[in-house]
Protein backbone atom coordinates (compact mmCIF):
# COMPACT_ATOMS: atom_id res chain seq x y z
CA UNK A 1 0.00 0.00 0.00
CA UNK A 2 0.89 3.56 -0.92
CA UNK A 3 0.28 6.79 0.38
CA UNK A 4 -0.75 8.11 -2.61
CA UNK A 5 -3.26 5.63 -3.04
CA UNK A 6 -5.27 7.56 -0.11
CA UNK A 7 -7.71 10.10 -1.22
CA UNK A 8 -7.09 13.64 0.71
CA UNK A 9 -9.57 12.90 3.86
CA UNK A 10 -8.11 9.41 4.52
CA UNK A 11 -4.71 10.90 4.25
CA UNK A 12 -4.92 13.44 6.34
CA UNK A 13 -7.35 11.50 9.08
CA UNK A 14 -4.15 9.36 8.76
CA UNK A 15 -1.67 12.11 9.29
CA UNK A 16 -3.15 13.41 12.33
CA UNK A 17 -3.35 10.50 13.76
CA UNK A 18 -0.07 9.76 14.07
CA UNK A 19 1.76 13.26 14.41
CA UNK A 20 -0.66 13.27 17.55
CA UNK A 21 0.39 9.95 18.32
CA UNK A 22 4.15 10.24 18.29
CA UNK A 23 3.39 13.74 19.94
CA UNK A 24 1.40 12.20 22.56
CA UNK A 25 1.71 8.36 23.21
CA UNK A 26 -1.93 8.16 23.21
CA UNK A 27 -4.38 7.13 21.49
CA UNK A 28 -6.64 9.33 19.27
CA UNK A 29 -10.18 9.21 19.03
CA UNK A 30 -12.52 10.63 16.29
CA UNK A 31 -13.80 13.67 18.50
CA UNK A 32 -10.33 14.59 19.05
CA UNK A 33 -9.81 14.55 15.23
CA UNK A 34 -12.53 16.41 14.42
CA UNK A 35 -11.43 19.09 16.37
CA UNK A 36 -7.92 19.07 15.04
CA UNK A 37 -8.46 18.39 11.15
CA UNK A 38 -9.51 21.59 8.84
CA UNK A 39 -11.92 19.25 7.35
CA UNK A 40 -15.41 20.13 7.08
CA UNK A 41 -16.36 16.52 7.92
CA UNK A 42 -18.45 15.13 10.99
CA UNK A 43 -16.72 12.42 13.41
CA UNK A 44 -19.07 9.64 11.91
CA UNK A 45 -17.19 10.08 8.70
CA UNK A 46 -14.05 10.14 10.75
CA UNK A 47 -14.98 7.10 12.32
CA UNK A 48 -15.59 5.25 9.25
CA UNK A 49 -12.33 6.28 8.05
CA UNK A 50 -10.72 5.08 10.64
CA UNK A 51 -12.35 1.77 10.43
CA UNK A 52 -11.35 1.49 6.67
CA UNK A 53 -7.56 2.06 8.06
CA UNK A 54 -7.71 -0.58 11.10
CA UNK A 55 -8.79 -3.00 7.99
CA UNK A 56 -5.86 -2.03 6.09
CA UNK A 57 -3.65 -3.00 9.31
CA UNK A 58 -2.47 0.47 9.61
CA UNK A 59 -4.38 1.05 12.75
CA UNK A 60 -5.36 -0.96 16.25
CA UNK A 61 -7.52 0.25 19.13
CA UNK A 62 -5.55 -0.58 22.11
CA UNK A 63 -7.93 -2.30 24.60
CA UNK A 64 -11.36 -1.39 24.78
CA UNK A 65 -10.22 2.32 24.17
CA UNK A 66 -12.37 4.16 21.63
CA UNK A 67 -9.38 6.00 19.93
CA UNK A 68 -6.64 4.45 17.64
CA UNK A 69 -2.99 3.77 17.43
CA UNK A 70 -0.94 3.13 14.56
CA UNK A 71 0.75 -0.48 13.60
CA UNK A 72 4.17 -0.48 13.05
CA UNK A 73 3.23 -0.94 9.13
CA UNK A 74 1.10 2.25 9.93
CA UNK A 75 4.20 4.14 10.85
CA UNK A 76 6.01 2.73 8.52
CA UNK A 77 3.62 4.42 5.96
CA UNK A 78 3.88 7.42 7.29
CA UNK A 79 8.07 7.56 7.65
CA UNK A 80 8.12 7.08 3.96
CA UNK A 81 5.50 8.70 2.60
CA UNK A 82 4.12 11.67 4.98
CA UNK A 83 6.96 12.36 7.29
CA UNK A 84 8.41 16.07 6.94
CA UNK A 85 11.49 16.12 8.15
CA UNK A 86 12.78 18.87 10.17
CA UNK A 87 16.05 21.30 9.50
CA UNK A 88 18.36 21.13 12.41
CA UNK A 89 19.61 24.76 13.40
CA UNK A 90 22.76 26.18 12.92
CA UNK A 91 23.65 25.54 16.81
CA UNK A 92 22.41 22.33 16.66
CA UNK A 93 24.89 21.49 13.91
CA UNK A 94 27.77 23.55 15.62
CA UNK A 95 26.91 21.52 18.61
CA UNK A 96 27.22 17.88 16.98
CA UNK A 97 30.30 19.09 15.15
CA UNK A 98 32.18 20.71 17.84
CA UNK A 99 31.41 17.98 20.26
CA UNK A 100 32.55 15.09 18.16
CA UNK A 101 35.79 16.93 17.43
CA UNK A 102 36.53 17.99 20.94
CA UNK A 103 38.14 15.20 22.25
CA UNK A 104 41.50 15.25 20.63
CA UNK A 105 41.89 12.59 17.25
CA UNK A 106 41.17 9.34 18.78
CA UNK A 107 38.85 7.63 16.86
CA UNK A 108 37.21 5.74 19.73
CA UNK A 109 37.36 8.84 21.84
CA UNK A 110 34.95 10.63 18.80
CA UNK A 111 32.71 7.65 18.39
CA UNK A 112 32.58 7.27 21.84
CA UNK A 113 31.39 11.12 22.06
CA UNK A 114 28.93 10.99 19.13
CA UNK A 115 27.07 8.54 21.02
CA UNK A 116 27.02 10.28 23.79
CA UNK A 117 25.80 13.21 22.30
CA UNK A 118 23.07 11.82 20.35
CA UNK A 119 21.67 10.13 23.28
CA UNK A 120 21.59 13.51 25.08
CA UNK A 121 19.77 15.69 21.81
CA UNK A 122 17.78 12.51 21.01
CA UNK A 123 16.35 11.29 24.88
CA UNK A 124 17.33 7.79 23.51
CA UNK A 125 19.81 5.33 23.79
CA UNK A 126 23.15 6.74 21.10
CA UNK A 127 24.72 3.45 18.79
CA UNK A 128 27.97 3.45 17.63
CA UNK A 129 29.64 0.86 15.67
CA UNK A 130 32.98 0.43 13.90
CA UNK A 131 35.46 -2.65 12.94
CA UNK A 132 38.34 -2.17 15.06
CA UNK A 133 41.11 -0.50 13.16
CA UNK A 134 43.95 -2.65 11.38
CA UNK A 135 45.00 -0.78 8.85
CA UNK A 136 48.89 -0.73 7.70
CA UNK A 137 50.40 1.75 9.28
CA UNK A 138 53.06 4.45 8.89
CA UNK A 139 54.31 6.17 12.07
CA UNK A 140 54.55 5.45 15.38
CA UNK A 141 55.64 7.88 17.96
CA UNK A 142 55.97 8.01 22.18
CA UNK A 143 54.98 11.68 22.98
CA UNK A 144 56.11 12.94 26.71
CA UNK A 145 52.60 14.22 28.75
CA UNK A 146 54.47 15.53 31.54
CA UNK A 147 55.92 13.62 34.74
CA UNK A 148 54.14 10.10 35.21
CA UNK A 149 52.51 10.29 31.51
CA UNK A 150 53.43 9.45 28.03
CA UNK A 151 50.88 9.44 24.62
CA UNK A 152 51.33 6.75 21.73
CA UNK A 153 50.12 8.07 18.52
CA UNK A 154 49.74 5.32 15.47
CA UNK A 155 49.06 7.14 12.06
CA UNK A 156 47.52 4.73 9.52
CA UNK A 157 48.34 4.73 5.79
CA UNK A 158 44.88 6.02 4.70
CA UNK A 159 45.54 8.78 7.43
CA UNK A 160 44.10 7.47 10.28
CA UNK A 161 45.40 9.15 13.67
CA UNK A 162 44.78 6.89 17.20
CA UNK A 163 46.27 7.43 20.66
CA UNK A 164 46.84 6.15 23.94
CA UNK A 165 47.91 7.25 26.98
CA UNK A 166 50.52 5.78 29.16
CA UNK A 167 51.74 5.06 32.39
CA UNK A 168 55.82 5.86 32.69
CA UNK A 169 58.40 5.74 34.91
CA UNK A 170 58.75 9.62 36.19
CA UNK A 171 61.69 9.98 35.33
CA UNK A 172 61.71 8.63 31.99
CA UNK A 173 64.17 10.15 29.60
CA UNK A 174 63.04 11.95 26.45
CA UNK A 175 65.58 9.67 24.72
CA UNK A 176 63.92 7.13 25.74
CA UNK A 177 60.67 7.73 24.23
CA UNK A 178 62.19 8.47 20.69
CA UNK A 179 64.38 5.25 20.81
CA UNK A 180 61.20 2.92 21.75
CA UNK A 181 59.45 4.80 18.79
CA UNK A 182 62.38 4.63 16.36
CA UNK A 183 62.12 0.76 17.18
CA UNK A 184 57.88 0.41 16.35
CA UNK A 185 58.57 1.81 13.15
CA UNK A 186 61.47 -0.01 11.97
CA UNK A 187 59.25 -3.10 12.40
CA UNK A 188 55.45 -1.87 11.96
CA UNK A 189 56.10 0.14 8.82
CA UNK A 190 53.73 -1.28 6.28
CA UNK A 191 52.59 -3.59 8.61
CA UNK A 192 49.58 -3.68 10.87
CA UNK A 193 49.64 -3.74 14.47
CA UNK A 194 47.66 -7.46 14.88
CA UNK A 195 50.42 -8.63 12.17
CA UNK A 196 53.44 -7.03 13.71
CA UNK A 197 52.87 -7.77 17.82
CA UNK A 198 53.76 -11.52 17.92
CA UNK A 199 57.10 -10.85 16.14
CA UNK A 200 58.11 -7.61 18.14
CA UNK A 201 57.01 -9.61 21.29
CA UNK A 202 59.13 -12.92 20.36
CA UNK A 203 61.97 -10.06 19.69
CA UNK A 204 61.85 -8.74 23.25
CA UNK A 205 61.71 -12.04 24.92
CA UNK A 206 64.73 -13.15 23.29
CA UNK A 207 66.52 -10.02 24.43
CA UNK A 208 67.58 -9.56 20.48
CA UNK A 209 65.95 -6.20 20.59
CA UNK A 210 68.73 -3.59 20.76
CA UNK A 211 66.81 -1.69 23.60
CA UNK A 212 67.32 -0.47 27.12
CA UNK A 213 65.37 -1.90 29.65
CA UNK A 214 63.35 1.02 29.75
CA UNK A 215 62.85 1.29 26.39
CA UNK A 216 61.13 -2.27 26.32
CA UNK A 217 59.46 -2.17 28.79
CA UNK A 218 57.71 0.94 27.42
CA UNK A 219 57.24 -0.69 23.92
CA UNK A 220 55.86 -3.70 25.78
CA UNK A 221 53.13 -1.74 27.98
CA UNK A 222 52.00 0.20 24.65
CA UNK A 223 51.60 -2.78 22.69
CA UNK A 224 49.50 -4.30 25.44
CA UNK A 225 47.55 -1.39 25.72
CA UNK A 226 46.46 -1.33 22.30
CA UNK A 227 45.53 -4.76 22.06
CA UNK A 228 42.28 -5.27 23.94
CA UNK A 229 42.10 -9.22 24.03
CA UNK A 230 38.16 -10.56 24.24
CA UNK A 231 36.73 -7.75 22.21
CA UNK A 232 36.13 -9.10 19.20
CA UNK A 233 36.72 -7.30 16.06
CA UNK A 234 33.97 -4.73 16.40
CA UNK A 235 33.94 -1.70 18.27
CA UNK A 236 30.36 -1.18 19.47
CA UNK A 237 29.46 1.90 21.87
CA UNK A 238 26.34 2.47 23.08
CA UNK A 239 25.44 5.90 25.99
CA UNK A 240 22.15 6.60 27.15
CA UNK A 241 20.18 3.10 28.03
CA UNK A 242 18.79 4.67 30.96
CA UNK A 243 16.90 6.85 28.68
CA UNK A 244 14.68 3.91 27.15
CA UNK A 245 12.72 3.03 30.40
CA UNK A 246 11.41 6.91 30.75
CA UNK A 247 7.77 7.15 30.19
CA UNK A 248 6.87 3.90 30.23
CA UNK A 249 3.04 3.17 31.01
CA UNK A 250 2.54 -0.67 31.64
CA UNK A 251 5.19 -3.29 33.59
CA UNK A 252 5.21 -5.88 30.24
CA UNK A 253 7.27 -2.80 28.78
CA UNK A 254 9.78 -2.12 31.29
CA UNK A 255 10.33 -6.20 31.43
CA UNK A 256 10.65 -5.75 27.40
CA UNK A 257 12.51 -2.35 27.56
CA UNK A 258 15.07 -4.01 30.38
CA UNK A 259 16.32 -7.21 28.10
CA UNK A 260 16.51 -4.88 25.06
CA UNK A 261 19.06 -3.14 27.30
CA UNK A 262 20.48 -5.97 28.49
CA UNK A 263 21.30 -7.55 24.70
CA UNK A 264 22.99 -4.07 24.26
CA UNK A 265 25.34 -4.26 27.26
CA UNK A 266 26.21 -7.64 26.19
CA UNK A 267 26.38 -7.06 22.40
CA UNK A 268 24.08 -9.36 21.54
CA UNK A 269 23.48 -9.25 17.69
CA UNK A 270 23.86 -5.69 17.19
CA UNK A 271 27.57 -6.08 15.24
CA UNK A 272 25.24 -6.67 12.32
CA UNK A 273 23.99 -3.41 12.66
CA UNK A 274 27.07 -2.75 10.32
CA UNK A 275 25.90 -5.24 7.67
CA UNK A 276 21.92 -3.37 7.93
CA UNK A 277 24.00 -0.11 6.69
CA UNK A 278 26.40 -1.71 3.79
CA UNK A 279 23.60 -1.52 1.34
CA UNK A 280 22.40 1.85 2.40
CA UNK A 281 22.31 4.73 1.21
CA UNK A 282 21.57 7.67 3.62
CA UNK A 283 19.80 7.47 6.85
CA UNK A 284 17.72 3.72 7.06
CA UNK A 285 14.78 3.16 9.98
CA UNK A 286 13.30 0.46 11.21
CA UNK A 287 10.40 0.28 13.20
CA UNK A 288 9.55 -1.93 15.94
CA UNK A 289 8.85 -5.92 14.51
CA UNK A 290 10.16 -5.07 10.86
CA UNK A 291 13.77 -5.90 12.84
CA UNK A 292 14.28 -8.67 15.50
CA UNK A 293 16.03 -6.79 17.83
CA UNK A 294 13.30 -4.44 18.54
CA UNK A 295 10.39 -6.32 17.66
CA UNK A 296 9.43 -7.32 21.92
CA UNK A 297 10.61 -4.13 22.98
CA UNK A 298 8.70 -1.89 20.67
CA UNK A 299 11.73 -0.12 19.91
CA UNK A 300 12.90 1.90 16.82
CA UNK A 301 16.54 2.03 15.01
CA UNK A 302 17.16 5.08 13.03
CA UNK A 303 20.59 4.68 11.75
CA UNK A 304 23.23 6.13 9.01
CA UNK A 305 26.53 4.67 7.29
CA UNK A 306 29.50 6.97 7.85
CA UNK A 307 32.61 6.63 5.25
CA UNK A 308 36.07 7.13 5.45
CA UNK A 309 38.41 9.41 3.30
CA UNK A 310 37.75 6.54 0.50
CA UNK A 311 34.51 6.82 0.81
CA UNK A 312 34.02 3.35 2.04
CA UNK A 313 31.74 2.77 4.48
CA UNK A 314 33.49 1.67 7.55
CA UNK A 315 30.82 2.33 10.43
CA UNK A 316 27.12 3.15 11.53
CA UNK A 317 26.10 5.51 13.86
CA UNK A 318 22.60 5.77 15.30
CA UNK A 319 19.80 6.63 17.85
CA UNK A 320 17.17 3.62 19.31
CA UNK A 321 14.53 4.72 21.03
CA UNK A 322 9.79 4.20 21.46
CA UNK A 323 8.51 3.71 18.16
CA UNK A 324 6.76 6.69 18.77
CA UNK A 325 10.10 9.31 18.50
CA UNK A 326 10.59 11.94 16.92
CA UNK A 327 11.54 11.00 13.58
CA UNK A 328 11.20 14.46 11.99
CA UNK A 329 14.09 15.59 13.98
CA UNK A 330 16.22 12.45 14.77
CA UNK A 331 16.91 11.44 11.34
CA UNK A 332 18.42 14.62 10.17
CA UNK A 333 20.46 14.37 13.45
CA UNK A 334 21.59 11.15 13.08
CA UNK A 335 22.44 12.20 9.44
CA UNK A 336 24.52 15.06 9.83
CA UNK A 337 26.41 13.41 12.99
CA UNK A 338 27.27 10.47 10.53
CA UNK A 339 28.71 13.39 8.00
CA UNK A 340 30.29 14.94 10.63
CA UNK A 341 32.62 11.92 11.48
CA UNK A 342 33.22 10.97 7.92
CA UNK A 343 34.57 14.23 7.86
CA UNK A 344 36.87 14.04 11.00
CA UNK A 345 38.12 10.88 9.53
CA UNK A 346 38.86 11.82 5.81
Amino acid sequence: MKIDEFNERTREVFRQIVETYLETGEPVGSRTLSKALDLNISPASIRNVMADLEDSGLLYAPHTSAGRLPTDIGLRLFVDGLLELGNLTEAERQEISGQCAATGNSLEQVLEQAGAMLSGLSQGAGVVLAPKSNATLRHVEFVSQGTGRALMVLVSEDGQVENRLLDVPADMLPSTLTMAGNYLNARLAGRSLEAAKEDILAELTRHEAELDDLASRLVEDGLALWSKPDSGDQMFIVRGQSNLLENLQASEDLERVRKLIEDLENKREFVHLLDLAHDAEGVRVFIGSENKLFSMSGSSLILSPYMNASQSIVGVVGVIGPTRMNYARVVPMVDYTARVIGRLLG
